[in-house]
């Protein structure tokens, strides 16, 4: 009796290690296909595409912010909402970049509806588009809609992004107040009115992080793929992007007077320009880890393509 016990436990251990070395080496063959696939892709051409996209389109989008809040009468909404941007970055980049960032949100302008301005919307635009490629080769779909849907489709995100952004600094505008009103009802339930908009600022900014990629990855490329499905790599970019910024951070903390020395007036740009470098290398890849865990789940025949199809399983010939 004791032996049979004893063979059930052993044969028990054994399959739970079986498993384990299985879940392993899945994990494993995932990885490496989304790595190599990264690589034959061109991932650090197309990161290096979106890193210029983003900077060349953050100056545009910011005017975009500041004649909306100027429209709705509030420019030092368009203040607030561009350090709600930045909340997220180091604070060494984002310090490099808040004196050109001053400078344009300061600036004067007439109206929302000028030239200036829609050519703003349309070169902020550049920067979705950018996003677009890159998730369209890791999802290894072709883009059948016509180019100037695209492009409007890509303006409407940027107005939306435009929208939100508002709205988010207004929420962090109207913080104290809610903070105040809360004390005085609740007192041994609020802390400082310091610490909880620092909070509020982190958790509105990583919520609206969360948002945007959810949107990107479901809608953005062609194809469609359930929440599931994009799940693994949004939360891969949120962690990978939080532990790169860290990082970064540190690294100019130490080493930020080789940039000034090499670049010299540039120095700030180019910081900014490593930081989203690495951070459209880490979304890139989420999109190819997005795609290696389809392909692992696929019964055999069944391509990529044709798992992210437009159509539902049962319409399919």
């Amino acid at each position: 009796m004791a032996s049979r016990l004893r063979l059930s436990s052993l044969a028990g251990r054994r399959s739970i290690t079986g498993q384990a070395v299985k879940v392993i080496r899945t994990i494993y063959n995932v990885g490496e296909d989304a790595f190599y696939t990264f690589l034959a892709d061109d991932g650090w051409a197309i990161a290096s595409h979106i890193a210029l996209s983003t900077l060349m389109a953050l100056f545009p989008f910011l005017i975009v912010l500041t004649s909306l809040a100027g429209f709705f009468g509030s420019k030092e909404l368009a203040d607030q909402a561009a350090g709600l941007m930045l909340e997220v970055w180091p604070k060494q980049v984002a310090d490099s970049l808040s004196g050109e960032i001053h400078d344009v949100l300061t600036t004067t302008r007439t109206g929302v509806l000028t030239i200036g301005a829609v050519l703003s919307v349309y070169f902020a635009s550049n920067g979705v588009e950018a996003l677009r490629v890159a998730l369209n080769r890791a999802y290894a779909v072709m883009e059948m809609r016509r180019w100037y849907w695209l492009r409007l489709e890509s303006i409407g995100y940027t107005l939306v992004a435009a929208f939100t952004a508002l709205a988010m600094a207004f929420l962090i505008v109207l913080g104290p107040l809610f903070i105040e009103a809360a004390r005085r009802h609740i007192p041994l339930f609020v802390e400082s009115n310091e610490s909880i908009l620092t909070w509020l600022r982190y958790g509105i900014t990583i919520g609206a992080l969360v948002v945007a990629l959810i949107i990107l990855h479901t809608w953005l490329p062609a194809g469609r793929r359930s929440f599931f499905q994009i799940l693994p790599g949004i939360v891969f970019t949120i962690v990978a992007s939080l532990i790169s910024g860290i990082v970064f951070g540190q690294y100019l903390a130490r080493f930020a007077n080789n940039y000034v020395t090499m670049y010299a007036g540039l120095a700030s740009v180019i910081i900014a320009l490593v930081f989203l470098y690495f951070i459209a290398a880490i979304f890139v890849f989420g999109g190819e880890l997005n795609a290696a865990i389809i392909k692992s789940r696929l019964p055999h025949g069944v391509s990529l393509q044709a798992a992210q199809s437009l159509k539902p399983a049962g319409t399919q010939a």
